[in-house]
């Protein structure tokens, strides 16, 4: 098949250098300005003793041939411009990005029936245009039922390279399952500026995390999903404890956040709802305030 990639950065470029080492036709959409320096072949640096995938990329400015699955890993805020250098639809749209609002945007430009939810989790970074590396032992990737037909095959595929990768059935579980714990991750490493391992052995800001996974587990079975407190609390203990996320990363390098793609649907699900998330809304103000003053 032929995958485009629209976001090469850490997500993007693990994806498709996954999906080319397979043997996939991979396009990655860049930016006009590094199309003529942009690597032929993708690299990724995976965790240590897996060694380093490499495998070939057609880079192109503008999305002018068609394309069998179209996977989305820009920043939230990146979309609609991102969306402007893909002037043909393609057969299907993957979206990987954080956050639920950016399912009900992409199925007014493509359509209900061509867009697949999914979700990832992984920690990695871009190191160089066309270079990757991926710190996090695990890649974990979940995609809606509605997608198996298409790519069931290939998915499974990337189990081969150590991903992951689960079909599911209820929308909001898949897409609030990750928020759940990405949010509360995000937004308490990043007010606090600690690791997760520091945190967990921190009582106050243990319990902040655990305020917010509560919280947001209550707005997303609200909203139709199926999510366990208590289980997503546990699976931060196999977390590797240096891991710090990648909101945290960015707010001190000084760039923007996905702020409010990560944690306004908790905040805006609990007006909805009538449900306290008042942790959500001080560690939100916290990290606002933090960004004020860099």
């Amino acid at each position: 098949m032929k995958h485009a990639i629209l976001g090469a950065g850490a997500i993007g470029g693990l994806v498709g250098t996954a999906l080319s080492s397979l043997g996939e036709h991979v396009i990655v959409v860049v930016r006009p300005e590094r199309l003529a320096s942009y690597p032929r072949s993708l690299a990724l640096e995976r965790p240590s003793g897996s060694g380093v995938l490499t495998a070939p990329a057609k880079a192109v400015a503008s999305l002018t041939e068609l394309a069998d699955v179209l996977w989305i890993a820009t920043k939230t805020y990146q979309l609609p411009s991102a969306l402007e250098a893909v002037q043909l639809s393609p057969g299907c749209v993957v979206p990987l990005l954080n956050g639920v609002d950016h399912i009900a945007v992409l199925r007014a430009r493509f359509g209900r029936e061509r867009v697949v939810p999914g979700t990832i989790a992984v920690e990695a970074e871009k190191i160089a245009p066309g270079r990757f590396i991926q710190r996090s032992p695990f890649v974990r990737l979940n995609l809606a039922a509605s997608g198996e037909p298409l790519l069931g095959a290939v998915v499974g595929r990337l189990g081969n390279l150590g991903f992951t990768c689960h079909f599911i059935p209820n929308e909001q579980t898949l897409l609030w399952g990750k928020l759940c714990v990405l949010a509360p991750f995000a937004l308490v490493t990043s007010a606090s500026g600690m690791n997760i391992g520091e945190i967990l052995m921190n009582g106050a800001w243990k319990e902040k995390l655990i305020s917010a996974i509560s919280e947001a587990c209550v707005v997303a079975n609200a909203s139709g999903a199926e999510v366990d407190a208590l289980k997503l609390q546990t699976s931060f203990d196999g977390v590797p404890p240096g891991m710090r996320s990648s909101m945290q990363k960015d707010l001190v390098a000084g760039r923007e956040l996905e702020l409010d793609a990560i944690g306004g649907p908790i905040v805006r699900g609990g007006k909805r709802y009538g449900i306290e998330v008042s942790t959500t809304v001080k560690l939100m103000a916290a990290i606002q305030e933090k960004t004020a003053t860099r």
